[in-house]
This record gives C-alpha cells, structure tokens and sequence, in this order.
C-alpha cells in the first residue's frame, strides 16, 4: 500500500493519491490532472475511486474530469450540494481498494456535509485519516466561508468533529489534511510541520486543547481574518462541475499592443521581479511577480472576477505558469500574451525603492510623504508606523479613489504585497515609493511604531 502526496503550494494545499495492488483512490484532486495523471501512468496503477472531502472554496476541483477520463466512481461529501451526478458519501460507506478499504467518516464544521476518510488496512485495522478541511495539523479549517450567519453553528459542528477524529482513532493514524500548508482555508496558523499522527493532533489541535465548545467558538472566531476575493466563485464553480482544464497558450500580442487592451478594460499583468518591474514597465500595468507562494492568492484578491487579463512576462516558461496558476483557481484563458524585451527603453516608465531608513529620513524633512500600509487586520494590530493610513491589499482597489494624489511610500510584511500595491497606485497616477524590506527592521531605523488604531483605519499619529 502506497500514499502518495502531490503538493501544491502556491495554494497552501495538498491532494493524495492512495494505491494498493494496482488499485488507486485520489482524494481532493487539483484541477491541473497532469502532474497526477502523469504518477498514476507511470505506475500502472486504475483509478478506482475520486473523493471529495468537500466541495472547496479556495481552488476549482480536478474531480469531475479525473473521474470521467478515467471511469472512476466519484465521491462528493453527501451534504453538499452538487448539482452533476455523482456518488454521494455517507457515514459508513466504504470503497474495496486492493486489499484495503476506505470508509467514510462524517466531519462537519468547514462545510456543512464535510467528511473525512479514513484508510484501514487489510486487517481493519485503521492507518490514515484524510481530514480534508477539519482536522489540520495543529488548527482546524475555517468556519466562515459558507455563510456567516452560520459561522456560530458550524464552528461548533468542527470542535465535535475533530474531537471525533481525535478521540475515536487510534494515536498512531497518518492525519493527512487537504488544507493548512498555507492556505487561507486554514482558521489560523498551525503546527508548521510536514506530517502528523491523531496522537500529536490529540496533544497540541486547537480543538483538542480547548475543550469547552463556546470557549473554541470564541477563540475560532478572533483569529478568522480576512480571505481571498475569489473564493466567493470558488464553491460556485465547484458546486456546478468545472469544465475541463484548456492550457493551451493564449493569442500573443506586442509590447506595441498593451495601451489600447487597457483602454478596453483589460488588466495587463506584468509577472517580472518587482524591483525590475518597479525600474522600468509599461505605463497602465499591473506588477505581480509571479512569486509561487503568493502570486495566484493576491492576484485572485484584487483583480476584479471576470476582468479579462493579458499576462506579460520576458519568460515564456513564467508566462505558462501563470496561466496553470490563474486556472487553479477558476481564471481560464487570459485573453492574451505578451512577451516583453529585456529591456522597455522610451516607452518605460518606473517609480524609487527604498527601504526604512530612508523612509526615517523623508519623514523628519518639512514635507513628510503619506504612508500606505497594505497589511492584514492582524499585522496591523500588532505594531504599525504612526500616521500610516490602513488599507488592506484585497481592499485597495475599490478605494484608490479616497487616497489623495500625493507621493506615497507603501509597505506590507515583507515587500510583495507592497509591490502590488505600488503598481496599483501607479496605475492610478499616484506616484509611489515601494518599501521593500520587511517590517522587522522597522523600528531599528527609528520609525515610531503604535498599535493604537482609529476607527477609520489611519493612525491619528
């Protein structure tokens, strides 16, 4: 018997495959199938099984396909409301694989109708629990992404879940969880580690540590903050069946061609480093390093759902890349291409980086500049530099029109969401300074940080 984990960390996720005696079962596939399908050929293994622990909200499933390419039964948690054929999961249920069996158990709280499955061996006895969305390692899932009157309810529901987990398995079960490598799914920061047992999730989950359910809804709900834009389209798409995934490249255009595709409403994102966009780029773009831990998650924040977006990069591997990234999540065909020279000459334009030192030094000058923090609710709570004005990245664009028309040094946590931001405002004809250096070295430069905040979100400094 085999388990295989296939990660994919520019959404904080995993999905596995488990073998035995030829015979496959693949649990929360991601959309792009060829890297899974690509393992399950090379080792001759027959997809018997595809199982859903829940219908997702932070990627779009590969489920569907997989199972119709290769004849597989598929499985979606029975609670969730699917509206394509499939085989609906109940407590109980089990699926023969080789010489092993995987029985479902039900785990509500992430979802209304998440389940987990658990593997037993050829003696019953039991082996690996995969917890989709409850169990995480250290944390559970979170609990407000359905709808958030029923946050209350379903925190609840995931506090007996895990706890079931927990307390009814046997210590040494793998717990292998779809999300919290990462992902916003998670409810707050976990254990960090690569692996995990019952026994350890028994000792150190929050769920198990807080045994009072009112007190674990109270403390579930304090660290729930801000997630990604789209997963509002995720559970949608996922609820429907997605189409099949279309990689093939995108029409390619000319640096030539990008102001009249801005003119038209399109977002042209460029993917380069952020120092090499902030040097030189092409006026009206949007930089975005394709960075794998970040790019996908904050691009899906800000950029408005359904905006066309033509990518441009001088890689062609990095402009593929994006495009497998952007479908993860729902974005399908960018509406074109463009691959940029090394470099952009007349035609460029850029804006200064700096770090906080010379941030310190404008600040004692008679014309202090305007400071935009692009953090979250929690960073910014924990420590921020006194008159910075608060605005979260994935609330930046609707409100660019608030922020006044002066030179504005922006900072995030370590400069990626800053720079984002910075090509925003530039976009927006607010000249920018990005601060790219992390936030850590603030206070050894002399900025006065405060963690008193007002209600409008700017410090009253």
């Amino acid at each position: 018997m085999q388990v295989e984990i296939l990660e994919t960390p520019e959404l904080g996720d995993r999905s596995y495959v488990i073998a035995d005696r030829l015979e496959a079962a693949v649990i929360d596939p991601q959309r792009d199938l060829d890297r899974l399908v690509g393992l399950i050929q090379r080792r001759g293994w027959r997809v018997r099984v595809v199982l859903e622990t829940h219908l997702h909200n932070d990627y779009v499933t590969g489920g569907l396909e997989l199972s119709r390419r290769t004849g597989a039964t598929y499985v979606v948690a029975g609670g969730e409301e699917a509206s394509f054929d499939c085989c609906p999961a109940r407590e109980q249920d089990t699926w023969e694989l080789g010489r092993s069996r995987i029985k479902v158990v039900p785990t509500p709280g992430h979802t209304p109708g998440h389940c987990a499955y658990l593997l037993q061996g050829p003696g019953s006895e039991d082996l690996a629990v995969f917890s989709g969305g409850s169990m995480l390692f250290g944390t559970v899932g979170r609990t407000d992404l359905v709808a958030p009157d029923r946050t209350d309810e379903l925190s609840r529901l995931q506090h007996r879940s895990v706890r079931r987990l927990a307390f009814e398995l046997p210590e040494s079960v793998e717990v292998h969880p779809t999300h919290g490598f990462g992902s916003f799914c998670a409810s707050s920061p976990g254990s960090g580690g690569q692996r995990s047992c019952v026994g350890e999730e028994r000792r150190t989950n929050l769920a198990c540590r807080i045994e009072d359910e009112e007190e674990f809804v109270r403390t579930l709900r304090a660290g729930l903050g801000a997630y990604p834009s789209y997963y509002a389209h995720m559970g949608l798409l996922n609820r429907a069946g997605p189409a099949a995934l279309d990689l093939t490249p995108p029409p390619r255009v000319t640096p030539q061609d990008v102001p009249s595709r801005i003119a038209a409403g399109e977002w042209v994102v460029d993917l380069r480093p952020r120092r090499q966009y902030a040097s030189s780029h092409l006026p009206g773009t949007v930089g975005v390093e394709h960075d794998p831990g970040y790019f996908t998650t904050y691009l899906g924040w800000v950029v408005p759902w359904g905006t066309p977006i033509t990518l441009a990069s001088g890689s062609e591997a990095e402009l593929a890349g994006a495009q497998r990234d952007l479908a993860r999540i729902g974005i399908d065909r960018p509406a074109a291409a463009v691959l940029l020279p090394e470099e952009m000459g007349a035609g460029g334009r850029g804006y200064r980086v700096a770090g906080w030192e010379e941030l310190a030094a404008e600040l004692n000058s008679p014309r202090p500049p305007a400071i935009l923090d692009v953090r979250s609710e929690d960073e910014w709570r924990a420590g921020h530099l006194r008159g910075a004005t608060w605005v979260p990245l994935g609330e930046l664009v609707p409100r660019l029109g608030d922020l006044p028309r002066v030179p504005t040094w922006v900072h995030c946590q370590s400069g990626y969401r800053a720079s984002v931001a910075a090509s925003l405002l530039d976009r927006a004809g607010i000249p920018p300074v990005l601060v790219d250096e992390d936030f850590g070295r603030a206070a050894a430069a002399g900025l006065d940080l405060v963690v008193e905040t007002a209600p409008n979100g700017s410090d009253p400094g």
